[in-house]
């Protein structure tokens, strides 16, 4: 081993030390070491993953034993440029995070710092003695993603396009031949900017060209970060590629597109649903990320509360009616009818779905993708479903009255329909439907319960603190929802790298849950919408998601400024 480094750990038998302190027993020693020869993980991965010991437990026990410090990274401060001296692939390789630059040499967080041999390369690399910290796996990965950012390479790709592009000049043709070589900038840039996106849990990534500079816009728990280029003139070459890639119309510049396709980044699968928009300088791009090996959530993970989601699993199970789920674009609607399709996907049902576009496959269910080209459109695909004798009905958007006609009259002929529709609040669909020409009648014998959603931002819980709420949180807590907050006890993040400075981190649920009762169902028969309302906010086991999102709030995982930004009623002085 090298001489610059100092006193490493000498290497231990994990399994025999963590028996030796009563924290597993032999038995699950000996199934954790089996488990691991079938799998090729490290042994304390295994044991974790098996539930036989806590994995801040197991950390704590080996920095004991090796007398080395535990330093918890989502409470440390890194510093990025130090942390980059290691090279992202040889810090990934021994999960290893320079923390700090000490005259003795550097503090290096490790997932194992029994790992002599990489102690020995990083030494050897660095050519400065390391001290090895214990660090929690997933939170170095968090590290990784978040410092080894592709923002610098994007633009270095930018400005290698934008040359490429100035010596092969504006012909299509040329520029045609150059985005189907993979080692092109173009190509390099794209799968940078994806890269970047994944790494930053983006849910979608907008291409905007402006006047003079190129906008790369990255949604990010519900929020846009921007990252500006002066290389405006590269913009016609990425949005070339990405047609070619999901199959569009390269020539076709003044309409709108839609299209997709697949790539596989960070060694994920992701699906892409592209859009092109012509705008005043060039075509906007944006597109939606679906992870699709993540995997879909279930009921129990969506966040709703134990009243909704008991209500909502007892009216999935009723043998006929009309479902909707509402709330606007990205507030994760798909998601709950997807959530609800799993749960109700048994050998015994008959599932046809219509979307637009189909964002999971299923297996059991009959998805069926809206073509309009072609003419297959929501209503062509309802009618041909009705003939093929199924029990449940997805339709993803009620968009017209054709289409919202159809789902009420499948509905009341035995099947069960689920549905999306675009409105602030459960209390306000009959509304909608009303103003898209539905009959009351058939509203009223159809319509079983309506879900309306949104997403609000957790709190970070790396830089969460206790706050007061603020003399504007507190009137519209008094004014919308009767209580006064100075009662309540929130936090909020004060921003650091975990959570790019904004103070939330990831996003969760908040519900509102409609069963119409007999007064709801007589305002729909007279297509009384107000009258609906009313009856709608009298019913006392109706709960508008306001009151769930201050729910969120004492428990500390949002902020009432959260739930103001969602909610559908206002103060004056907002």
């Amino acid at each position: 081993m090298s001489d610059t480094t100092p006193a490493a750990p000498r290497r231990i038998r994990l399994g025999d030390l963590l028996v030796a302190q009563g924290a597993i027993s032999a038995e699950q020693l000996q199934q954790a070491l089996a488990q691991q020869r079938r799998l090729g993980r490290k042994l304390g991965q295994t044991l974790v993953a098996l539930g036989y010991i806590d994995e801040d437990r197991l950390l704590r026990i080996l920095a004991e034993q090796l007398k080395l410090p535990l330093v918890d990274l989502r409470q440390r401060e890194l510093d990025p440029e130090l942390v980059r001296r290691l090279p992202e692939t040889v810090a990934r390789r021994h999960r290893a995070v320079l923390i700090e630059d000490t005259p003795e040499g550097y503090l290096v967080g490790m997932a194992d710092p029994t790992d002599l041999f990489a102690l020995d390369d990083l030494a050897r690399r660095l050519n400065r003695p390391v001290k090895p910290a214990v660090v929690r796996e997933g939170d170095l990965l968090e590290v990784f993603d978040r410092v080894y950012r592709r923002t610098d390479e994007i633009q270095d790709l930018a400005e290698a396009l934008g040359q490429a592009l100035s010596e092969a000049g504006d012909d299509l043709a040329e520029l045609l031949q150059v985005t189907t070589d993979e080692d092109v900038p173009v190509a390099r840039l794209l799968k940078s900017i994806f890269e970047d996106a994944v790494a930053m849990r983006a849910s979608d990534i907008h291409i905007e060209p402006d006047e003079d500079v190129l906008r790369i816009r990255q949604r990010v728990d519900g929020v846009l970060h921007e990252q500006v280029m002066k290389e405006k003139q590269i913009a016609p070459a990425l949005v070339l590629r990405l047609k070619i890639t999901a199959g569009l119309d390269i020539a076709e510049k003044r309409l709108p597109q839609d299209g997709r396709f697949n790539i596989r980044v960070r060694g994920r699968q992701i699906d892409v649903r592209l859009s092109t928009m012509p705008v005043e300088h060039g075509e906007s791009v944006v597109m939606r990320l679906l992870d699709q090996s993540g995997g879909l959530l279930d009921l129990d993970g969506l966040g709703m509360p134990p009243d909704v989601l008991a209500a909502f699993r007892r009216i999935i199970r009723a043998p006929h009616g009309l479902i909707l789920v509402t709330g606007p674009t990205g507030s994760g609607k798909t998601t709950t009818l997807y959530a609800a399709l799993q749960e109700l996907n048994e050998p015994d049902k008959k599932i046809i779905t219509a979307e637009d576009p189909v964002e999971y496959r299923l297996p059991r269910i009959n998805q069926v993708q809206v073509k309009p080209k072609i003419g297959l459109g929501f209503v062509e695909i309802l009618r041909a479903a009705l003939r093929q004798d199924p029990d449940i009905i997805l339709v993803g958007e009620m968009r017209d009255r054709e289409t919202v006609e159809i789902g009420l009259r499948a509905a009341m002929t035995g099947h069960l329909v689920l549905s999306t529709l675009h409105t602030n609040d459960a209390v306000h669909t009959a509304d909608r439907l009303l103003d898209m020409g539905a009959e009351g009648f058939l509203i009223a014998a159809s319509l079983r319960a309506v879900v309306a959603q949104r997403l609000v931002r957790r709190v970070c819980e790396s830089c969460a603190r206790p706050v007061q709420a603020s003399e504007r949180e507190r009137a519209w807590a008094l004014a919308v929802c009767g209580v006064d907050a100075r009662d309540i006890e929130q936090r909020r993040g004060a921003g650091c790298a975990r959570c790019n400075h904004t103070g939330y981190r990831g996003r969760i649920g908040v519900y509102e849950l409609l069963e119409p009762d007999e007064a709801m169902i007589d305002a729909l028969r007279a297509g009384d919408a107000l009258a609906f309302a009313a009856a709608a906010r009298a019913n006392t086991r109706f709960k508008p998601m306001h009151h769930q999102g201050l729910g969120w709030v004492r428990a500390g995982i949002t902020t009432i400024e959260e739930i103001m930004r969602i909610s559908a009623q206002r103060v004056e002085d907002e």
